[in-house]
């Protein structure tokens, strides 16, 4: 245009700057602001607002700042592009201190400073400035209130949330799609799902925002089974799925072992390459092989990846950390070194989450010190619960209470947890009553102490203790987590309680039960009551016993597929001796592989045998 000879105007400068602003370093805008001085219009006021907004958007902040001084007449726009210039380069003073220079603040000044704070993580800030908004007079508009929503979706504010949905209601504004998804995302979030849901089922026309947001939610509460519920309903209408579903079905089929699903979507995003491009994906599916107990195939995805990231080696090794495969997690981990790539405190969490499954207590030790001394990593809470489980159940309690005693922060339950789990698992009765006095006084509520220190009286014959105990829990109105495990057959989830008569085929599933109490005692299989702490005869602990989740599982597993499959069942408690010592018959017996994930790990069952090597 300028070699042709023709003079731009004020309506050219802005596109132009608006490019600048996008591309480029910041020299060419310097350039071009430049040519502004040369045709005399730096008094316009569009022109003028589309430099301070180019300077803003390369970071320049301080020649933002110098273009909007020089103005004498400042208008809003101009000072919502160098309000929102300095949010986005973190100097916040600045920008609430300019925002309390403008004279007259309408709704578009407030939904400039709002929407900064909220889109850069200053939540309560954000929401703090709706408050005075609202004291202000200022009546908020649909952009305000999509910015207040995906605040009080971060920070929990239900109550604000509840405000802003009344005030849609009231100002007529129920049908706009993009408020009923963000007060969707909000409920979720906030984990008031049956409202959530019930404005989900309310939409008539769902884009795919709507069932991102709800399958997202029932994920994000740990609601894995409805998130999944969901999405079948969201493929039987025919909504094409983009990579935001998946990053939250995937988590949510790794969760119960929803394997055949998850082997679907794996499909499905290998013959649309080109729409899923991000490569969070790929990390996803290993973690959802590594999940499901498929370990070759989370290798398969790993050795496919185009370009691997630290998340995709750090997830890899957690996975062969879970199954036990303590050698190969570390020799990935020097292959990773190898590679250039640095690690972090996430990838020392799996490579001593790997020495714990594996009992590797002086390589724990190496790694643990490698990572302060030579990685200038801090241990974290996490770091510090791997090494006092390593320490505790290798039984080294004096060692692990010296870890404690050196630690520079206080430690949390989940490490008072495994000391006392540790305790149970070599009898420290008297250790174990000290660390769970402490582990009580930080969880009063959590039931699962009291359990595990019930369990260690009633291995002692102390069954006053036992009955004192279970009756605190029952008047602090308290219950035992209760044991449940999931199988997948044809594509469905079924889940199991302990005695669980509610499946429409229990009656098979009890009869097979018979069957395999039949088989194993025939096999020598002695059932291990030891840890059915109740003081009643011992036939009835035994009837307990075989009546666990994990055993109705493999049972309606065996009735459900063909001979020779493999099972795969996931626990949400830690297997018992009795279930351990009978799953790895039952995969001799019926020849059967069988793949069970408790909640410390994997174990893989085959021909009598099993890959934790009876250490767990």
């Amino acid at each position: 245009m300028l070699w042709n000879g023709i003079q731009p105007n004020s309506y050219t400068f802005p596109f132009v700057f608006k490019c600048c602003g996008k591309i480029g370093g910041g020299g060419i805008g310097r350039q071009v602001h430049g040519h502004v001085m040369k045709f005399g219009l730096q008094d316009d006021v569009f022109v003028h607002t589309s430099i301070i907004h180019m300077y803003a958007k390369k970071g320049d902040l301080d020649s933002a700042r110098l273009a909007f001084d020089k103005r004498g007449s400042r208008d809003a726009v101009s000072f919502t592009a160098l309000i929102n210039g300095y949010v986005s380069g973190g100097r916040f003073d600045d920008a609430r201190k300019l925002f309390d220079e403008i004279p007259d603040k309408d709704v578009v000044s407030w939904n400039a400073i709002i929407s900064g704070f909220s889109q850069m993580g200053r939540f309560d800030e954000a929401l703090g400035l709706f408050e005075e908004m609202r004291e202000e007079g200022v009546s908020p508009d649909v952009s305000t209130l999509l910015s207040v929503l995906s605040a009080c979706a971060h920070v929990g504010a239900l109550d604000v949330g509840n405000w802003a949905r009344s005030w849609i209601e009231e100002c007529g504004l129920g049908s706009n799609l993009r408020l009923t998804n963000a007060l969707i995302d909000m409920y979720a979030k906030c984990g008031d799902l049956i409202t959530a849901r019930m404005l989900f089922d309310g939409i008539d026309e769902k884009d795919l925002i709507s069932w991102n947001v709800m399958i997202g939610g029932y994920t994000h509460t740990s609601k894995f089974k409805e998130a999944l519920d969901v999405f079948r309903l969201m493929q039987m209408e025919n909504v094409k799925p983009n990579d935001v579903t998946f990053l939250s079905v995937l988590p949510a089929c790794a969760h119960l072992g929803a394997l055949a699903l998850g082997k679907w979507i794996h499909v499905y995003i290998d013959k649309h390459r080109d729409s899923f491009t991000n490569p969070a994906l790929w990390t996803s599916l290993i973690s959802l092989y590594a999940k499901c107990g498929n370990i070759a195939a989370a290798k398969q995805v790993f050795n496919e990846i185009d370009s691997v990231t630290l998340g995709s080696w750090n997830v890899m090794i957690s996975g062969l950390a879970m199954h036990g495969d303590a050698k190969e997690a570390l020799a990935l981990f020097s292959e990773m070194i190898d590679k250039g790539f640095t690690p972090d405190g996430i990838t020392f969490i799996s490579i001593l989450s790997a020495c714990s499954h594996a009992g590797l207590v002086d390589l724990g030790r190496q790694w643990f010190n490698s990572m302060v001394q030579e990685y200038n990593i801090a241990p974290k809470l996490q770091h510090y619960g791997c090494m006092i489980d390593l320490l505790g159940r290798a039984g080294l309690f004096d060692e692990a209470m010296a870890l404690i005693e050196s630690m520079d922060m206080e430690p949390d339950g989940a490490i008072w947890g495994s000391l006392l789990g540790a305790c149970r698992i070599h009898g420290n009765l008297e250790l174990g009553k000290s660390v769970a006095d402490k582990l009580f006084k930080l969880e009063p509520n959590n039931p699962g102490g009291y359990v595990l220190l019930s369990n260690m009286y009633a291995q002692d014959g102390q069954w006053d203790e036992v009955a004192r105990i279970r009756t605190m829990l029952n008047d602090m109105g308290m219950k035992k987590l209760p044991g449940c495990t999931s199988i997948e057959v044809d594509s469905v989830v079924h889940e199991f309680l302990v005695s669980d008569k509610t499946h429409p085929q229990s009656e098979d599933i009890y009869k097979m039960l018979d069957e395999m109490s039949r088989l194993l005692e025939k096999a020598g299989h002695v059932p291990d009551t030891s840890e059915v702490f109740y003081d009643i005869e011992e036939k009835w602990k035994e009837g307990v016993v075989s009546q666990h989740s994990e055993m109705l599982a493999i049972s309606y597993g065996l009735i459900s597929t063909k001979p020779g499959t493999t099972l795969r069942i996931v626990k949400n408690l830690r297997v018992c001796n009795n279930c351990h010592t009978a799953t790895r018959l039952i995969s001799s017996i019926f020849k059967r592989e069988i793949i069970a994930r408790d909640r410390n790990r994997f174990h893989h069952f085959k021909d009598g045998s099993c890959s934790c090597m009876d250490y767990w």
